[in-house]
């Protein structure tokens, strides 16, 4: 198992904690096998119906004590045992989301939705089970393999000898036969699961095709085949769990035969009290107890395997991929301007239709240019190219003469992105506006509110800036979730803005108010604003109309007015009311 990048470290690195963790499991166990043990022995002793309750005293206190500690000890060992264990799965999550959100969208990704859901939804929750199922338990169980052993290697050695042959039948033939025996269905079972994760989430994305040509009977039929198919390998895997549980309890109760004959030859040899015979068969059950789960545990291994070699895929990304060339970073590290370039730029995806061909075009620090055009033009394509997320086919996208795939987690130091609808948190509009800047002090927050000009309203609310913008900031108009969007943005301070479409669904007068106040905040910075429609274009530097991934018309706004006839009358149609 290659366990050194998703395994070993965090096993390091809470060592302590699993250790603890460790302790008490045995402790657990420790107590649960006296507690029969010192039962058993009560029950013999005052079968004889002692003189005095003193000749009894000690183990009913035994019991008690050996109760308490079960339960308290089990306690303790399940809440800082998932405790550590949820600790360790938020920091590979977050790992995960590190490692996806530069690429998952890169030209010849090999991740689809559906491996991005097994991922998160099935391959972190089966390394949790390393822990919790097989590790604890399995430490814990060959730790009371061998004490007991030991223990009973001081009154029979060869009797000892024995026991160990018949509890390592549980403790090591059954999790090997059962690993032999599972281990093809549970790989059957994960790749099966893995693909229809894959094949829900297409056909949820794709539901609208699914629904236009009549093919949803197809698509229900071909799902129910591959989940009865599931069931099945389910199916299969029970029917051994159940007979090897089955045999598993008539070894115990040959155990059980073998103890009591042992200890009733002890007994009448005058080697043992008799009162000990109860205590000797009883402490068999919570010792064996613990053997059990270990089949089922080793049977997870070929899971375990699959989650970490995926994984392991996903973090061995090339080189390139995970850094900028140090030459690259000391040149963009000189200079505060950023030059956009989009040289010869073509795109496609997949065998549709060219999305892009050969756009060209440059934008100089601080100017303002409006890319136009109609739905499916190419212009979200563009905007991805800019943030990184695809590589162009053939051409470059660049800043500063640095290709933006290059730029990895950097890109939103030169990058920011005002979307149609941005999103807000559930929890204070001062935090909502830091996300621009996790390290803005108060004064840096309200000074953004203010340029945006949403600090009046916001003094004016009951708490301030600690107000609770409640789920997707229900609490404030469309303009204002746009302001405060727009005041991360001036607290990111990247030189280059690119406004997605920010005013789709506000009203003619809050779209003018609220695309006034974003040239006026954003002077010093270069903005590139996508939208398809010509409203306040005036407001640009230039103009470029993309259609069918292609610049079609290009120049000053007032000069394409004068001098192209299908943008005069665009522009008529699309202007707004005065």
């Amino acid at each position: 198992m290659n366990a050194t990048g998703w395994f070993l470290p965090y096993l390091k690195q809470n060592r302590k904690m699993l250790l603890f963790v460790t302790f008490f499991g045995l402790l657990t166990a420790f107590s649960a096998a006296f507690l029969m043990f010192t039962s058993g022995y009560l029950i013999s002793k005052s079968a004889t119906r002692p003189e005095n309750i003193l000749l009894v005293y000690i183990p009913i206190v035994g019991v008690r004590a050996f109760g308490i500690t079960r339960a308290v000890s089990r306690y303790v060992e399940r809440l800082v045992g998932h405790n550590v264990v949820l600790k360790i799965l938020s920091t590979m999550r977050s790992r995960i989301y590190q490692l996806v959100e530069p690429r998952v969208f890169s030209k010849g990704a090999t991740f689809k939705t559906g491996d991005l859901l097994g991922i998160l939804a099935d391959d972190i929750e089966r390394l949790q089970d390393i822990y919790i199922k097989t590790i604890f338990p399995s430490i814990v169980a060959l730790s009371l393999y061998t004490l007991s052993i030991i223990a009973l290697g001081f009154f029979s050695i060869p009797f000892a000898c024995l026991m160990a042959i018949h509890a390592g039948v549980l403790l090591f033939l059954y999790p090997f036969v059962s690993l032999l025996v599972t281990k093809a269905k549970v790989q059957r079972m994960k790749a099966t699961r893995h693909h229809l994760y894959e094949q829900l989430t297409d056909a949820v994305m794709g539901i609208n095709d699914w629904q236009i040509s009549g093919r949803q009977r197809d698509f229900i039929e071909s799902y129910e085949k591959q989940e009865q198919q599931l069931y099945e390998l389910d199916r299969s895997r029970n029917r051994f769990v159940r007979w090897r549980d089955s045999s598993a309890q008539v070894i115990i109760a040959i155990m059980v035969i073998v103890m009591l004959f042992w200890t009733a030859w002890e007994t009448s040899q005058g080697d043992m009290a008799y009162t000990l015979i109860a205590a000797f068969v009883l402490v068999l059950f919570p010792l064996t107890e613990a053997f059990l789960p270990i089949s089922d545990a080793v049977s997870e291994v070929p899971s375990y395997q699959d989650s970490i070699d995926r994984l392991t895929r996903l973090s061995d990304e090339p080189k390139e991929e995970q850094q900028l060339n140090e030459a690259m970073l000391q040149k963009l590290q000189q200079t505060d301007d950023a030059t956009l370039t989009i040289n010869h730029v073509a795109f496609q995806y997949g065998t549709d239709d060219q999305t892009l061909k050969d756009v060209t075009f440059t934008m100089q620090q601080g100017e303002k240019i409006a890319l136009l055009g109609p739905s499916g033009s190419g212009k979200s394509t563009i905007l991805k190219l800019i943030e990184g997320a695809i590589s162009p086919e053939k051409g470059s996208v660049q800043i500063n003469g640095v290709d933006t795939t290059n730029f990895g987690n950097h890109i939103s130091n030169w990058v920011a992105v005002l979307n149609q609808q941005p999103y807000l948190f559930d929890t204070t509009i001062q935090n909502n506006i830091r996300l621009g800047k996790p390290s803005a002090t108060d004064q840096e927050v309200e000074w953004a509110a203010k340029q945006v000009k949403l600090h009046d309203y916001i003094t004016s609310l009951p708490e301030g800036y600690n107000t609770h913008m409640h789920e997707t900031g229900m609490r404030l108009s469309g303009g204002q979730r746009h302001r405060i969007a727009l005041a991360r943005i001036l607290l990111q301070d990247a030189p280059i803005v690119i406004l997605d479409e920010p005013t789709i669904g506000l009203d003619p007068i809050t779209e003018k108010e609220l695309l006034t106040t974003i040239f006026d905040v954003l002077q010093e910075k270069s903005v590139l604003w996508i939208t398809h429609h010509l409203a306040f274009v005036s407001l640009t530097d230039y103009v470029l109309f993309l259609d069918k991934g292609t610049i079609h018309m290009e120049g000053k706004h007032e000069h394409l007015l004068q001098t192209n006839e299908r943008y005069a009358r665009l522009y008529k149609l699309d202007r707004p009311f005065t």
